[in-house]
């Protein structure tokens, strides 16, 4: 079976699929685009989208499934700075859960992020049941304070947990999302925390923070984790990534700030300016 199909009537030969294909898997030919490595073909789905005859389809990635953009609202420079600056890390969450229709539409923003080379390779689960979440954090204490090297200066933590019963750890969230791949997947890291990162800059649109769970991670991402019996993880998957959701209990009317920005130009060998603003 064929990679690509061409209508020739609407094809203008352009050129534009061939140059944007970022393996070379096509060349104009003289009837239009045509295969040259159909196996280099990595499912991005750049040849169909960028057609402005919607002459091509492509096995893969069917000019069906490909909705349009060209009515969509487009974010001002402003509105997009201010919506990415008012993200912030929730560690402070209301005990309410959160509606499942919600936590899928997390996830299902989070599948569409970036990967190295489209592998993807990146699924999800889901806790939403609180008494499990209260395990995780039992467990991570318990892990963290055999671990002398994990566990060095770590007493913030620790004390009011045993002390008080707070939750240190995932803070009281109601909702916990993990990322999982294949063990043997060397993407799998990095392409977790392109897709988190997705989901937690969606997650303010839904009336929800989130926050990366770091210290939790310290032991979940850890070889033979405690966690992946736990949560059920397939053998063979590991967890990748973690962060925790839920409704922010506090609203937070600034703006985040951060260190001066540092950046450079590159001018030549022999000078590089730098800048700071």
């Amino acid at each position: 079976m064929s990679l690509i199909m061409v209508d020739e009537d609407k094809c203008a030969k352009c050129g534009i699929c061939v140059n944007e294909c970022p393996e070379q898997a096509l060349k104009l030919g003289a009837n239009g685009p045509e295969e040259v490595y159909p196996q280099n073909c990595i499912a991005c789905g750049h040849c169909v989208a960028v057609c402005p005859r919607e002459a091509i389809d492509n096995e893969k990635t069917p000019l069906a499934n490909q909705e349009s953009s060209k009515k969509l609202p487009k974010l001002s420079p402003e509105e997009a700075e201010n919506f990415l600056r008012s993200r912030r890390s929730i560690r402070s969450y209301k005990a309410a859960p959160v509606p499942r229709e919600k936590l899928i539409q997390l996830v299902n923003i989070a599948h569409y992020a970036p990967s190295g080379s489209n592998l993807q390779g990146v699924s999800y689960i889901i806790i939403d049941n609180k008494d499990v979440i209260n395990r995780a954090v039992a467990m991570t204490v318990e892990e963290l304070e055999k671990d002398t090297q994990l566990s060095k200066g770590r007493d913030n933590f620790f004390k009011p947990y045993h002390e008080q019963g707070i939750d240190t750890i995932l803070r009281g969230a109601p909702a916990l999302v993990l990322a999982i791949a294949d063990e043997n997947f060397p993407r799998g890291r990095e392409n977790s925390i392109l897709s988190l990162t997705y989901l937690e800059l969606y997650a303010p649109t839904l009336g929800l923070g989130s926050c990366w769970a770091g210290i939790f991670e310290r032991i979940a991402l850890k070889d033979h984790s405690p966690m992946l019996k736990l949560f059920n993880i397939p053998v063979g998957k590991k967890i990748t990534g973690a962060v925790m959701v839920g409704s922010p209990k506090y609203r937070y009317p600034r703006f985040v700030d951060r260190n001066p920005l540092e950046f450079s130009f590159y001018e030549s060998e022999a000078e590089t300016i730098h800048y700071i603003r």
